[in-house]
């Protein structure tokens, strides 16, 4: 008998050479779809680097690992020319992270899968209390319910609130807010609770803000740009995250950009910072109440009442002078942070968002009156586009480790 390897252990052979090749760009392939950036398997080839071989090889692991769908009979596009590439989809059925965001008003837990998606979302709560780990509890409670039910394998958790963490601690610094005491060790508490509620895989806490801008950045409004800034108001505060070079930029120890505290009106509202006119009291929600004359009311969250009159602006002059001033605020606010960090676009969020709908025009005419660069490059201002960008930011947290390394990260999950 011949000492040469028959045909099909030489193939076996060949198709084991292209994945331990391909092994370090599994996860590269798989941020690339899971960003959307890779929908078939000749982008995936193009992207990569690799040859087509590699590029299949590659595609096939992650469809073994349950994290992809590789779909060999695609339609050819119209007026297309060739054979049509093999569309790369994420599996419905595939594993989630789970993502949990506390806020002013409330908390909410959510399974989030790859690509951004909303796979299950728990009623909200509507009441925080001022104890973290009874909140925490709660929430991954509510989490655990969602896996339960839906059946599916988790590989981590997240959780965002309006506070900055500080790192590698995980600590709250200021969730004044909440009512939380300064300091809470809100990933160490938040990844207790996740053990004991018998959920695999790591845990996280990070700013909401900063999520939100991960977030808009990997599926949203923020996609494509290279240094992308987001300044976003929800239930109470203004906060600031900046994308640079695609990686978002916490500083140091994770406290950077804490644009809130940016004095926008110096003879204003006093802030719990100690100083006068800051963003944060300035442009939130509870700002735009009383400058509109409005009492809140506890039906619903001050977002909503905020929200909500806006929209129906134009009916009273006294609404649509306080709109006008909250954009002349937040356009101040931007345009020192434009001279600062010279961003390719801008993404706002929670209320900022609607005061964009209400006047776009008014509010980029600040920014440009205001900003050294403003009339000569304009950068984009423009809405967020994802309803649970913070939701769907902690989750990215839980997914970072596996798209750094899937075959580890769901060995250990």
């Amino acid at each position: 008998m011949s000492g040469d390897a028959a045909p099909g252990a030489a193939g076996e052979g060949n198709t084991r050479t292209r994945l331990d090749r391909g092994r370090g760009a599994l996860g590269p392939a798989l941020e690339l779809v899971h960003t959307g950036r890779a929908p078939t398997r000749a982008v995936l080839t193009a992207e990569l680097g690799v040859t087509r071989a590699t590029a299949g090889a590659v595609a096939a692991e992650l469809e073994a690992l349950g994290l992809i769908r590789v779909d060999a009979r695609p339609g050819a596009a119209a007026g297309s020319q060739g054979r049509p590439s093999h569309r790369l989809e994420l599996a419905e059925d595939g594993p989630v992270a789970l993502a949990a965001q506390v806020h002013a008003d409330g908390f909410r837990a959510a399974l989030v899968g790859l690509g951004g998606r909303l796979v299950a979302t728990a009623p909200g709560c509507e009441t925080v209390d001022a104890d973290p780990a009874k909140v925490l509890r709660s929430v991954v409670e509510a989490g655990a319910e969602l896996l339960r039910e839906t059946g599916r394998r988790c590989v981590g958790a997240g959780v965002a609130v309006p506070s900055a963490v500080a790192e590698p601690e995980g600590t709250a610094l200021n969730p004044l807010h909440l009512a939380w005491p300064a300091g809470a060790p809100v990933r160490e508490i938040f990844a207790e609770c996740v053990r004991a509620a018998g959920i695999s895989g790591p845990a996280f806490a990070a700013n909401d803000v900063n999520l939100a801008a991960l977030a808009e950045h990997r599926h949203g409004a923020g996609r494509g740009a290279r240094d992308l800034l987001c300044v976003a108001t929800g239930h109470r505060g203004v906060g600031g995250a900046l994308v640079l070079d695609g990686r978002l930029h916490t500083g140091s120890s994770g406290l950077a950009l804490e644009v809130g505290h940016l004095t926008v009106n110096p003879e204003g509202r006093a802030c719990h910072c100690g100083s006068r006119g800051c963003l944060d009291v300035e442009a939130d929600p509870l700002a735009f109440l009383t400058a509109a004359g409005r009492d809140p009311g506890p039906e619903v969250s001050l977002l909503q009442q905020a929200n909500e009159l806006i929209r129906d602006h134009r009916a009273d002059p006294g609404v649509r002078t306080a709109v006008e001033t909250l954009i002349d605020r937040l356009g101040q606010g931007l345009a020192g942070l434009v001279n600062i960090l010279n961003p390719d676009r801008i993404i706002l969020g929670g209320l900022h968002r609607t005061l964009l709908d209400a006047a776009p025009e008014r509010l980029r005419a600040v920014v440009a009156d205001r900003s050294l660069w403003g009339r000569s490059g304009g950068v984009p201002i423009l809405a967020c586009t994802l309803d649970h960008n913070s939701l769907v930011g902690a989750a990215e947290l839980a997914w970072q480790p596996v798209l750094d390394d899937p075959i580890a990260a769901l060995a250990r999950a």
